[in-house]
């Protein structure tokens, strides 16, 4: 095969554009999401060759054939040098333009595939200065830590969080443009020298642009997580007009200052030998997750973070992504019932997200505004008589209502089904929580049942009932009451048609949840007494001694309070309003008394 040889296009006013001569796209290339499904079963040596086959046959994005140019200067004896490189404008993808995957890969599979391409990997400072060029530059997406971040799976979790950032710039920022702060980089360094089979990794930028990741090279050159991405630099450059390459560049005491802050750098590659073998470790955290594909357990959850939780995640299609969050197997009896929480997010969150975390300089505000872990952790201190368990439910375009219309509500069942599969053995007690649009996917399967499951317990609407139908719901909601005392729901809202974004009203009084709240009231008001006081601007109607519970805010000051209402301990009364436990030790709409219980930074 002929060796794909680098082109340059000159472009008006001086300035040079890079564009790789790699094959075309075959048409009957794999897209993302199907080159996902092919290695999800391979071992590790195979997963790396067929990484390697795919990109260097074309299966690249079109938008990743052109490289961006970065420019940069220096001083040396005395004289100003100005610089340009040529950089990839995303990570190492496989797939189309639609559908691609950005693939983690080991620093020898890396090293490969830029020998065949004519590039290099960057170094540090070329790490930092393509980020201050990048015309998109996304917030990290730290994934929960442990043994499944070299696996597959989270690679595919990962790339789907990614992507859905990405997606939300695609109008103003259209595919081509530079990207950073999605992915850590694997790059050169001098280092490398003393080093031996070692991969050194920086980068992931925060939005104030501080990485995340110092540079590192604690990890075997074989290991591949879920956070690297593969940045080429084309080798050819200019320097003060002139072409030369970045190898010639890092070697030179006068010029190396351009790419390095390092000084001088004369080993600027990885050894492409074969792949060492894994470490035994790693081997068996694969073979596992191998089978896990197919068939997720209890037991192949992970220990995570400070609070003695094991967590699991994987995709169920179309388009889900699932996260469980259990306590340790020392505070999992197997004598005791599983308080299994279905926990459907909001439009425009991810999980991580909503289970939240503490907050860092440059940090997404979204990690800030529910923190359904922290207050998780909470509640497991007062609810003793069972093992609590949250199964976090995300629309892979990160809103149920859109998920819904383009898949339907058949697949609801089965996806809530797998979950319970895993605690088999335990006898589970149900929860339906939602919060803003994930009150679309409880809807959706309330549409598909004749009658609501008995071992639903609890059904809790956090400013998410927009979906309620008189016609669709009533008789089915109000029919599970009845048949149980053991039967709670309660909803959440605010006056959300009094409230003004950017100084303009954004719901009807009928479409927001105050509107659909009082037609709930109205309509189990036919069927149900209920007793109403107002406290501190807070309405609150209760009937079935509090296990039927609508919680209605007012708003004068006509604030948007969406997600205020879960913050201000929302999540903890939508699971004790109608029990004993009810506001002991909190106030809903008081202050957060969770604090305690928030993750730092993962």
């Amino acid at each position: 095969m002929k060796l794909a040889i680098p082109v340059l296009i000159l472009l008006p006013f001086g300035s040079y554009c890079q564009q790789l001569n790699i094959p075309t796209r075959p048409t009957n290339a794999p897209a993302g999401t199907e080159f996902i499904r092919r290695i999800t079963s391979l071992d590790f040596t195979n997963r790396e060759r067929e990484i390697y086959e795919q990109i260097t046959s074309g299966n690249v994005p079109e938008f990743f054939r052109k490289f961006a140019p970065v420019t940069v200067t220096n001083v040396a004896q005395g004289k100003i040098n100005l610089a340009t490189f040529f950089a990839a404008p995303d990570y190492l993808a496989v797939g189309s333009d639609a559908d691609y995957f950005l693939a983690p890969m080991t620093p020898m599979t890396a090293q490969r595939i830029a020998d065949r391409l004519s590039c290099t990997l960057p170094t540090r400072k070329m790490v930092d200065d393509t980020y201050a060029t990048a015309a998109v530059k996304l917030g990290p997406s730290p994934m929960t830590p442990g043994a499944r971040m070299i696996t597959v799976p989270q690679f595919a979790e990962h790339n789907s969080i990614v992507r859905t950032q990405r997606m939300e710039q695609l109008a103003s920022r259209p595919p081509g443009a530079l990207v950073a702060g999605d992915k850590k980089d694997i790059v050169i360094t001098a280092r490398l020298a003393t080093a031996t089979n070692k991969v050194a990794i920086y980068g992931w930028h925060r939005t104030n642009g501080v990485a995340i990741q110092p540079l590192y090279l604690g990890h075997a050159s074989v290991w591949a997580d879920y956070s690297h991405g593969v940045r080429l630099v084309q080798q050819q450059m200019t320097v003060n007009g002139e072409t030369t390459t970045v190898a010639e560049v890092l070697a030179n005491p006068s010029l190396a200052g351009l790419l390095s802050d390092e000084g001088v750098v004369t080993s600027s590659r990885y050894e492409t030998n074969a792949i060492p073998a894994l470490p035994a470790q790693m081997r068996q955290v694969l073979d596992a997750t191998n089978s896990v594909s197919t068939k997720h357990t209890l037991a192949n959850s992970e220990p995570t973070g400070s609070f003695e939780e094991h967590t699991l995640s994987f995709v169920f299609e179309p388009e889900v992504r699932i996260h469980i969050n259990a306590p340790i197997v020392e505070k999992f009896p197997a004598d005791k019932p599983v308080l299994l929480i279905f926990y459907a997010l909001p439009n425009g969150n991810t999980i991580e997200q909503t289970v939240g975390r503490k907050l860092q300089p440059g940090d997404d505000w979204h990690f800030d505004i529910q923190h359904i872990g922290a207050q998780t952790r909470w509640l497991r201190q007062r609810i003793t008589d069972r093992t609590v368990v949250v199964a976090y439910l995300e629309a892979g375009m990160k809103s149920w209502p859109a998920w819904r219309k383009k898949y339907g509500d058949e697949k609801i069942s089965a996806m809530l089904a797998r979950v319970k599969e895993i605690f088999a053995r335990y006898r589970v007690e149900t929860v339906l929580a939602s919060h803003s649009g994930g009150g679309s996917l409880l809807f959706g399967y309330f549409n598909t049942q004749k009658e609501i499951p008995h071992d639903v317990k609890r059904i809790a609407f956090l400013d998410s009932n927009y979906g309620y139908s008189m016609t669709n719901h009533l008789a089915k909601l109000s029919q599970w009451l009845k048949v149980s005392d053991g039967h709670a729901l309660c909803v959440l809202a605010y006056d959300d048609a009094n409230a003004l974004l950017d100084g303009k009203p954004f719901v009807s009084l009928e479409g927001g949840t105050w509107g659909k709240s009082h037609a709930m009231l109205r309509d189990f008001g036919e069927t149900f007494s209920f007793t109403s006081q107002t406290n501190g601007g807070l309405e609150t109607y209760s009937t079935l001694e509090g296990r039927l519970q609508l919680l209605l805010k007012q708003n004068p000051e006509r604030k948007v309070l969406h997600t205020v209402q879960v913050e201000r301990n929302g999540f903890i009364h939508a699971l004790l309003a109608g029990t004993a436990l009810e506001s002991k030790g909190y106030e809903y709409f008081g202050e957060r008394v969770f604090t305690s219980w928030i993750e730092d930074e993962k």
